[in-house]
């Protein structure tokens, strides 16, 4: 299902040797540099930097090793879906789930809709938080994973392509490192933000970002925004180090141990609720419908 290279370029990668790569491997080193030769070859790139002290990764190799962990990971998840697929109960709705799209909003849900539907059970599918993860997944809702909760409007749902349910409007707030003059502060004001850099996704991903985005600009032009590109561990450790104060949602507050999520006395807030496919099962719409009766009670 995948060039099982791919295997040998990672442990070389992580032992940063031929011949502790070859130990692991249980084959001779000369097959481990003819395997890497090879895979170089097909790829067209320079994998490794080949110096007296070691080898060193490329660029390429950077790139190409970050990306192969979740291509093999992928193949062998879907090759285990595969093999249990005969074997799945068709009431099950896979739940997908990560440190920042968790599955804690849904499961208020799930005791109430099993009252409703006790035939629809409930299985937790982990991922991780990668751009290449994101793009696959939500594109393919319906295949691996059924729904996710999260955070979402109808900007982002058409870059996406999949389908939403919205249960409930919820504030923006702020993380900030644990050590930032910020974060002996239970709720901030807005001039407590003057002066920083309030990290924000940029234009486009989300109606309700740019509008917090407008309103700072005209009214309190002293926050200096700085825009990022996805919300991954990446930007949770990047505002870790460097002091930066970070726009999130009270659900994030146990993503990262050395973080403080804090409320913001602003009127600003996002949709949360359900991401699906376009045309879900029955199962799924059954679930939906219930999900939707129920959260009028939770929630309103």
């Amino acid at each position: 299902m995948y060039n099982p290279q791919l295997e040998t370029f990672i442990r070389v990668a992580d032992a940063g040797s031929f011949n502790k790569a070859a130990e692991k491997s249980f084959i001779t080193p000369t097959a481990v540099i003819k395997q890497i030769n090879l895979l170089e070859d097909s790829l067209g790139v320079k994998l490794f930097d080949r110096t007296h002290r070691g080898l060193h990764l490329t660029k390429a190799g950077h790139s190409l090793y970050q990306d192969s962990k979740y291509i093999i990971q992928y193949c062998r998840d879907s090759l285990t879906r595969a093999k249990n697929a005969m074997q799945e109960d068709s009431n099950i709705i896979r739940i997908g789930s990560s440190p920042i799209t968790p599955a804690q909003l849904l499961m208020e849900l799930w005791s109430r809709v099993q009252a409703l539907h006790p035939n629809i059970k409930f299985q937790i599918v982990p991922f991780e938080n990668t751009p290449e993860n994101a793009r696959e997944i939500l594109a393919n809702l319906g295949k691996n994973i059924d729904i996710i909760g999260g955070i979402f409007d109808d900007t982002m749902l058409g870059v996406r392509c999949c389908a939403g349910l919205e249960l409930i409007r919820g504030p923006f707030y702020c993380a900030v490192s644990i050590h930032h003059r910020l974060a002996t502060k239970d709720k901030l004001q807005l001039s407590d933000l003057y002066g920083e850099n309030l990290l924000l996704m940029h234009r486009g991903w989300s109606r309700y970002v740019d509008q917090l985005r407008d309103d700072l600009w005209q009214n309190h032009p002293q926050i200096n925004i700085v825009d990022f590109d996805f919300y991954g561990m990446d930007i949770f450790n990047h505002c870790e180090n460097t002091n930066d104060v970070l726009l999130a949602i009270p659900g994030w507050a146990n993503v990262h141990p050395l973080l403080k999520v804090i409320p913001v006395e602003w009127n600003h807030c996002i949709p949360y609720g359900i991401l699906h496919s376009p045309v879900p099962t029955p199962t799924v719409q059954q679930f939906l419908d219930a999900a939707k009766k129920v959260s009028k009670e939770l929630y309103h």
